[in-house]
């Protein structure tokens, strides 16, 4: 009994020994092992660390030079390399170098040695594993480079150098590790080759628009200037003509009038066409002078009570020679006590007389020009409608502008001015009323205004 009592208590001691062994061994073999580690395996390194730095380097800067660097430098701190540079060619056709300081610079008639003399080459090129009389191999003592990664995307777009190892060599799984990253790399320079490209495109593109820009400026501020000239000359040379063209009237009206004697038939008819054309002149004078002051800021409306009906009455009665001269006829019926308007007298009979006139010249022969005047809604209505050329519906809505005609009325009427529709809306539109217009090409127009009867 006594002898197996003692052998367990044997048994036992020998147990905790061991247990107490195994507890001090462990922390002593793990230090050991990080001491060879250090000493014999210091160039060890986790790829798949690597691997994930390098990718959150490319993507940290859109800038190639930046790129390049920061990449150069995570390359040759995992490798244990001397130097390590980039070599790539933009899309411009230049190249450019960057990587870790005091690296060698390779002078691109060295790259085009690289690409002539790698053609039949893959993968890293290591010197030491090269012929000496390789040109490659005197191109790549000559710069201090032990390894080249060509970075191939349909050609060789650029090279990744690397200098000698700080330590010993360079190991198969160096080599594994840049052919591994050899595609990242080249996705990563050509993604910011593209973005380069598409700064330097907006960089010229804005620079063009600012040129265009300034030309357009400078070139606005002439044709200001050119129509501040014209201005001026349309006003003096209206002015200049406006007392002669009274002169001519006064006496032609003189003449008609058999102030100078009995005259025939056939001189009355001149005379009436002379007449009638001198007074026409008149009217356009002094649409070119209402077109000066509204560009100088001079254009008045004086209103008072006008009655409007009779207005348009007279000026009717005063177109009738030219109307019958062309075979047209004026259907006008004059509405009974309409309510007086104020207006400026003067400056609505010229828009009336403006929209008549331009339906006698645009009617075709044995046709009627409709004249209507009418209250709707509080505004007093009026309207010529022709059944002529029409306007083109493409042309229509820049008839109003200044000095515009459409295509189809200057073959009709060559010596047209564009003038009288741009006036009549300045006119309406100073009274506070509204233009009228409708039209189909080859079919007639409306043209006319309604203007607020307690305006």
């Amino acid at each position: 009994m006594i002898e197996v009592m003692l052998f367990v208590v044997v048994i036992g001691c020998f147990l905790l020994g061991v247990m107490v062994s195994m507890m001090f061994f462990r922390p002593v073999q793990k230090f050991f092992d990080r001491l060879t580690n250090s000493v014999f395996y210091s160039d060890d390194y986790d790829s798949d660390e690597f691997f994930a730095k390098l990718n959150r380097t490319l993507a940290t800067t859109a800038d190639l030079r930046d790129l390049l660097e920061r990449a150069a430098i995570e390359i040759a701190m995992t490798l244990k390399s001397e130097q390590a540079f980039f070599f790539v060619r933009t899309l411009d056709g230049h190249h450019i170098t960057a990587g870790t300081s005091h690296h060698s610079q390779l002078p691109i008639y060295d790259a085009e040695q690289f690409q002539n003399t790698n053609k039949n080459k893959h993968g890293v090129i290591v010197a030491s594993l090269l012929d000496k009389n390789d040109p490659m191999h005197r191109l790549m003592v000559s710069h201090r480079i032990e390894l080249i990664l060509p970075l191939v995307q349909s050609g060789v777009i650029g090279y990744l150098c690397l200098g000698g190892h700080r330590n010993s060599r360079y190991t198969i799984r160096d080599m594994k590790v840049l052919n591994a990253i050899a595609d990242e790399l080249v996705i990563a320079i050509r993604n910011t080759l593209s973005i380069q490209e598409i700064r330097d495109i907006n960089a010229t593109l804005k620079q063009r628009i600012d040129n265009a820009t300034r030309e357009l400026r400078s070139s606005n501020v002439k044709l200001r200037d050119l129509d501040k000239a014209k201005d001026e000359f349309v006003g003096m040379a209206s002015h200049q003509l406006r007392t002669p063209l009274t002169s001519v009237k006064g006496y032609i009206s003189m003449v008609l009038e058999g102030d100078a004697g009995e005259i025939t038939a056939t001189q009355r008819q001149f005379l009436d066409e002379a007449f009638a054309s001198s007074e026409r002149m008149v009217h356009l004078i002094e649409d070119f002078l209402n077109v000066s002051r509204i560009q100088t800021g001079k254009f008045i409306v004086d209103k008072r009570a006008v009655d409007l009906s009779k207005v348009i009455e007279q000026e009717i009665e005063g177109l009738q020679p030219s109307a019958e001269s062309r075979n047209l006829k004026f259907a006008y019926n004059p509405p009974k006590d309409f309510p007086k308007l104020n207006v400026d007298e003067g400056k609505i009979r010229q828009v009336i007389m403006n929209f008549a006139d331009n339906a006698l010249y645009y009617s075709h022969e044995d046709t009627s020009i409709a004249i209507s005047l009418s209250v709707k809604g509080g505004d007093a209505v009026f309207t010529v409608k022709d059944s002529g050329i029409g306007v083109p519906t493409e042309e229509q809505d820049h008839l109003f502008s200044k000095f515009y005609r459409a295509s189809n009325a200057k073959k009709q009427r060559p010596d047209g001015t564009g003038v009288g529709l741009y006036l009549a809306k300045e006119v309406i539109d100073a009274h506070g009323g509204k233009v009228i217009f409708e039209s189909v090409e080859g079919k007639g127009s409306t043209f006319g205004f309604s203007l607020p009867i307690n305006g």
